[in-house]
């Protein structure tokens, strides 16, 4: 049973249509960003929601390995969905998890975690809110 009501079009006089937001592969550009191991590929989606969230894909730099630093984003909102290949993170009250190619891992606000090891080809798609956000280096997990 569907929920879904149809929507009436409303006339916007001062506001532009809404556009899409689009990045194809073939034109993208590889930056570096938080964590000196990765690289990332900004999908516009910062810019489009002026800092609200960001959606980046993350692949790690060939011959580097992870730092292992512990730390915590303060920020409302964290995915991270695997690509391919595999990383290693350890949290909280949770511990050490491998994720995998299909693998996903909801990180809480505030949540105290590590990234311990991680695949030459790993390629993760992150999903945060806001955009920008503080980060803390910490002692331990």
């Amino acid at each position: 049973m569907s929920t879904a009501q149809a929507l009436t079009p409303q006339p916007q006089a001062t506001s532009p249509a809404p556009r899409a937001i689009i990045s194809h592969l073939k034109n993208a550009t590889f930056d570096h960003g938080l964590r000196a191991f990765f690289e990332y590929r900004d999908l516009g989606v910062a810019q489009a929601t002026a800092g609200g969230y960001s959606v980046h894909v993350i692949r790690a730099l060939d011959g580097h390995e992870a730092s292992g630093v512990p730390h915590l984003h303060q920020l409302d909102f964290q995915f991270v969905y695997v690509l391919q290949g595999w990383v290693e993170f350890e949290y909280e009250q949770t511990g050490v998890v491998r994720l995998e190619r299909g693998d996903s891992v909801y990180q809480p606000p505030g949540i105290r975690h590590r990234e311990i090891a991680h695949s030459a080809d790993l390629e993760m798609l992150e999903v945060v809110a806001p955009a920008t956000f503080p980060t803390a280096t910490l002692e331990q997990v």
